[in-house]
């Protein structure tokens, strides 16, 4: 049987991200985030139910994310789901599960993030302006992030039929 790993979570970071290195040098960055559930009960009653998830990303996206986000920003990450065990003080067996963020998008203008725009990694574009990025439908206009994309922007002038 095949196995299939993906998460997609859209919400708001809970807590400035903590940024740190591997002894290898690798940059880890590690976040809460907070994403909320809304639904009518049965009595007509509004409820909210909030899931927290805790979340880490690697290496020069660690530092780009550390850089620009902060407690109350939203952000759309994409990763895969990890369990994570140990033993407590009191040699309790504990456990919980865990992002491994392998690509995210800024979200919105909550919170007070950094300004300014970075230099676009590896294989990723800053073409687009960022009232035309992709997923602007989901929370909104940007403080000026760098644009995190799996592919880049189609090069300007290029027809794109709808």
């Amino acid at each position: 049987m095949a196995n299939y790993n993906k998460v997609i979570l859209a919400g708001n970071i809970t807590r400035d991200p903590q940024l740190k290195y591997l002894p290898s040098q690798t940059a880890v960055c590690e976040f809460g985030l907070a994403i909320n559930h809304r639904w009518r009960s049965q009595d007509g009653e509004q409820r909210e139910d909030t899931c927290f998830i805790d979340c880490s990303v690697f290496g020069k996206q660690a530092e780009t994310f550390n850089q620009y986000m902060s407690k109350g920003r939203s952000v759309l990450v994409e990763g895969r789901l990890r369990l994570d065990r140990w033993e407590d003080k009191d040699g309790q067996k504990r456990s919980k599960h865990h992002v491994s963020v392998q690509s995210f998008q800024f979200l919105g203008q909550g919170g007070q993030g950094g300004q300014g725009r970075a230099a676009p990694q590896q294989g990723q574009s800053n073409q687009q302006p960022p009232s035309q990025a992709p997923h602007d439908d989901l929370g909104g206009g940007y403080d000026n992030p760098p644009q995190q994309q799996t592919e880049p922007a189609p090069p300007p002038g290029d027809d794109i039929p709808f």
